[in-house]
């Protein structure tokens, strides 16, 4: 939001230089960003008027000026093409100094020249400038220019939050500092315009839960040429407006003054009666900006007989809009409703202040009197009759009470502040409440749409006492040690954990691109964002490996060959009781094992790397069952257990998105439920055997699809006690092995506690072991 301070304190006026109101405003909450003059320091400038002008004797291009500076005439050479006789404009007098010239008396090609008529440009208030600035017949002649042009003035740039949506206007900003410094406030007189009109436009109100307020009035007569007073220009251009012509910089001026977005329709251009409708799939509008839009049946219009006139409290169209052939306006005030208006103009890749403002919630008890003040501007600067104003009105937003309680709002600011202090800062806020035992209820006005909840409250009391007087004291309190419970690690563990093993953190956006969520996990119906930053971050993750992979190709476009990333975040679904969110830890291993180096062959990562770094987060066995998921190969693909529960996934990526990504080497991806990788086990004493374990390797030939880990499943399920360890350590095809069958080789790991094996124990196992094996998986014995 930007503005002139001589605008802003027209309204008020507090007892404070332009930095310490800059300074003020910044630690009430409204952060000045930029604070910028006007115009760079000068003087010696005045009004001047020319009184002569001949061809100079020796130039075609200059011209001897016989100057009127007030009181004294004045020889000045002059090469701008538009200096004529009876032209008023600025004039340098000697001694005066302009951004990079000092005007001293010389002489120009021998003819004498004591002054310099200014342009635009040379004053330092425009980029560009075609010849001297020609200023009003009736300029004072005499006059400092910075007095004639309000040039002692400056720009103030407000960083607003989207919650104060009352101060993107200058009447919403001067309450602000009304309720900053008590200083009284002047507001514009507004009152009901003369009726002298018999013209009324019939509107219907058809989405009333989208528009429960609109406001129209027809103006005939006027007088679309009028040229803009300087002073309403002067303003505009300060807050960031071009002027384009009267009728136009009027609604841009109410805009700014009150915060209520208009639009004025040229009345003989709209065809039958006015509806405030939704439009239909497929309609077309042509817009103010040259372009064409098409409509979907979310977009609220403003039409007429003949279809959409205007994209509701976005842009008017361009067939109705007023030129300068205009001779009756029809000129509307309306409410949106945030809601409806969230996103409209994003969508169409539009962003303007009447947008701006709508999304954020505009004063829905002022729309009236804007509609007033705008009728005025209209009447006294473009002429005309105005006629009886539309009134269509449905159920408004309701504005419920608020509680504050004076206990609760000592303890979250921690400081003293009296029952009265309160109720002045609630006073100065315009707010209104009653105050029983200590229990304010505040009804807040229409204009701060922000104010919901307690807290809210708390914080306006706040930032009006002043953040600067809330000391930052040292808490004082007994402390003792939280007990950590032993069967729960934290999330910082499991960081450490992929840390240690060569993986870096990423953290990426929950919300993602929807051909994510349709390509890598076969999810067609993703939990959609009403109101997306991006056409690419509309919906939210159901897991995090897109977000993985987008890091790792923008990684490998920047010449980075390997990459260990994973990411701690949460993923989101949809749940019979409403959405679940679930902290997941996600993986990504690409490229080579180790970095390029000398002593070690280089070797690229394989499903058995990605698996090992599974296995370390667990402090208790986990299995990988081989079933398919749409981002994985299907023949390195596996669904992780902990137990009977499913966990997560593991595999190489599917060559189909490896291809989409331009990956030139295999990537593995893991995926699991953090929760259960946090969860461990209490330590059990367990006795330490002092004899010697005993140690057998079986080789067996099984079926190729046979699972080794299912068969060392099935020799644990039988608990045999001085079995300590089953673990297969290789697995052989080719030459001496049938056709569709392998060779698995297990290590058998035995010991007892309390004596030496002898071998009819050790034999009566394994004989054990392999009649398990063989009938359950027809294994053999190799």
């Amino acid at each position: 939001m930007q503005f002139s301070e001589q605008w802003l304190r027209s309204m008020v006026n507090p007892a404070l230089d332009t930095a310490q109101l800059g300074h003020a405003l910044t630690m009430a909450g409204l952060e000045v960003e930029e604070l910028t003059p006007v115009a760079p320091a000068f003087q010696r400038i005045v009004v001047a008027e020319i009184v002569e002008a001949a061809r100079h004797p020796d130039a075609d291009r200059l011209q001897v000026c016989k100057v009127n500076v007030g009181g004294e005439v004045l020889q000045i050479v002059c090469g701008a093409p538009n200096a004529r006789a009876g032209l008023k404009a600025p004039c340098a007098l000697v001694g005066a100094e302009l951004p990079g010239i000092n005007i001293k008396q010389a002489k120009v090609r021998g003819v004498e020249s004591f002054g310099m008529m200014c342009s635009a440009k040379e004053l330092g208030i425009a980029t560009e400038a075609n010849g001297i600035l020609e200023l009003p017949v009736d300029a004072p002649v005499g006059q400092d220019i910075r007095e004639y042009l309000d040039l002692n003035d400056y720009t103030y740039t407000l960083k607003l939050t989207p919650n104060r949506a009352d101060c993107l206007s200058i009447l919403g900003i001067a309450r602000d500092v009304v309720a900053m410094t008590g200083t009284p406030i002047t507001t514009p007189a507004i009152q009901s315009a003369a009726i002298t009109s018999q013209q009324v436009k019939t509107v219907e109100l058809q989405a009333k839960d989208a528009c429960p307020a609109y406001y129209g009035r027809a103006i005939e007569g006027v007088n679309a040429q009028a040229k803009t007073p300087d002073w309403m220009v002067r303003r505009l251009e300060r807050s960031g407006i071009r002027s384009i012509s009267a009728l136009v910089d009027i609604t841009n001026y109410v805009l700014l003054e009150l915060g209520q977005p208009m639009h004025a329709f040229d009345l003989n251009l709209l065809q039958g009666d006015i509806q405030v409708r939704f439009a239909q799939a497929g309609e077309q509008l042509a817009l103010l900006n040259d372009t064409e839009v098409t409509l979907k049946a979310d977009d609220l219009v403003i039409a007429d007989d003949n279809g959409p006139v205007a994209l509701a409290g976005v842009m008017g169209g361009r067939p109705t809009s007023v030129t300068d052939a205009t001779q009756a306006i029809f000129l509307e005030s309306a409410f949106f409703t945030p809601d409806v208006m969230a996103g409209k103009a994003r969508r169409l890749g539009l962003s303007t202040d009447s947008s701006y403002r709508f999304e954020r919630g505009v004063d829905f008890g002022n729309t009236l009197n804007a509609l007033e003040r705008a009728t005025a501007l209209v009447l006294e600067i473009c002429g005309g009759q105005a006629g009886t104003v539309t009134a269509l009105t449905a159920q408004l937003p309701a504005r419920k009470q608020v509680t504050l309680r004076h206990s609760y709002l000592l303890s979250i600011l921690g400081i003293e502040i009296s029952l009265a202090q309160v109720g002045q800062l609630l006073t100065q806020l315009g707010f209104a409440y009653t105050e029983t035992d200590g229990v304010f209820e505040v009804s807040a006005p229409t204009f701060r749409f922000d104010i919901a909840r307690e807290e809210d409250l708390i914080e306006e009391v706040a930032r009006l006492h002043g953040y600067e007087h809330i000391p930052a004291l040292t808490p004082v309190a007994p402390q003792s040690m939280l007990l950590a419970p032993e069967a729960t690690r934290s999330k910082h563990w499991l960081r450490d954990v992929m840390v240690n093993q060569g993986y870096q953190e990423v953290v990426t956006y929950s919300f993602v691109d929807a051909c994510w969520e349709r390509d890598l996990y076969g999810n067609g119906q993703p939990i959609t964002l009403k109101n997306p930053i991006a056409s690419n971050l509309s919906v939210m993750r159901s897991g995090l490996w897109g977000g993985l992979l987008d890091a790792l190709d923008y990684n490998l476009k920047r010449q980075q060959s390997r990459a260990m990333l994973f990411e701690l975040g949460a993923r989101f679904e949809k749940g019979t009781q409403g959405f679940v969110e679930t902290l997941t830890l996600s993986g990504l291993v690409y490229g080579s094992v180790q970095p390029e180096q000398w002593a070690a062959e280089t070797r690229v990562f394989d499903f058995y790397d990605a698996k090992a770094h599974v296995e370390a987060l667990f402090a208790q066995p986990v299995r990988f069952v081989v079933e398919q998921h749409p981002a994985l190969h299907p023949g390195q693909s596996a669904r992780i257990y902990l137990g009977d529960k499913a966990i997560g996934w593991l595999g190489k990526l599917h060559p189909q998105w490896q291809q989409q990504y331009g990956l030139t080497s295999a990537c593995y991806l893991f995926e699991l439920d953090a929760d259960a990788a946090l969860a461990t086990q209490v330590p059990a004493y367990a006795e330490v055997s002092k004899f010697l374990p005993v140690r057998r390797d079986l080789a067996v030939i099984v079926d190729q699809n046979t699972s080794a880990q299912t068969m060392i499943d099935a020799i644990i399920s039988e608990q045999i006690p001085q079995l300590q360890m089953v673990k297969l350590f290789d697995v052989y095809h080719g030459k001496g092995v049938p056709e569709n069958k392998k060779s698995l080789a297990f290590l058998v790991l035995m010991q007892d506690t309390c004596k030496t094996m002898v071998d009819e124990e050790v034999d009566t196992i394994v004989a054990r072991i392999l009649n398990n094996w063989s009938s359950n998986f027809a294994a053999s014995l190799r």
